[in-house]
């Protein structure tokens, strides 16, 4: 299971979360121009299997209007330490796991 870590998110949370989900990145360091557009991290993550983790509600309207993949997982939490993400993402490790294998959704929206 693959994460892209949207830029409005630390790359902190590669290794906070490494323990956690097996391949981790952020739009920072995997060659993306910095700073790259939607449409480019998009792309990044559909072409490398990659699930986009992100708060940015453009997510949400690309996968409407493009579907998946790549699929989205939007945080409406507001901002949050990068710690307080960390114990989202892996109290949802689980639901996350499920989107990531589940073929008819490409959404998981975590409030």
């Amino acid at each position: 299971m693959k994460l892209l870590l949207d830029a409005n998110l630390s790359w902190r949370l590669i290794r906070l979360l490494s323990s956690k989900f097996e391949y981790v990145e952020h739009v920072e360091r995997c060659g993306l121009p910095i700073p790259a557009s939607d449409p480019e991290i998009w792309g990044w993550a559909r072409d490398n299997n990659a699930m986009i983790v992100t708060n940015d509600e453009d997510y949400y309207y690309f996968s409407l209007q493009k579907g998946f993949p790549p699929k989205v997982i939007l945080l409406r939490i507001g901002n949050q330490s990068t710690k307080n993400v960390r114990d989202v993402l892996i109290q949802y490790h689980d639901q996350i796991k499920a989107l990531y294998e589940n073929l008819d959704h490409g959404l998981l929206e975590i409030v």
